[in-house]
């Protein structure tokens, strides 16, 4: 998994989780997808994302989340 399409920058969206290079939350992506999005949808909707991105972001919430980390 390819942990550098994430970032965390306190200049970027008070330094929440981002997509690098975007002002696209981790969270928002969730979000979105717990609503029942699809990863198709969210690639229609926000173009500046990738299926990579994507599933980077399912990985980074996972990391975070696990009591090992």
């Amino acid at each position: 998994m390819n942990t550098k399409l994430i970032e965390c920058n306190p200049s970027i969206m008070m330094g929440k989780p981002v997509i690098a290079g975007t002002r696209i939350p981790v969270e928002l992506i969730l979000e979105k997808f717990a609503g029942g999005e699809t990863i198709e949808q969210l690639l229609e909707s926000y173009p500046r994302l990738t299926h990579e991105s994507i599933l980077a972001a399912f990985h980074f919430a996972s990391q975070a989340l696990s009591p090992t980390s």
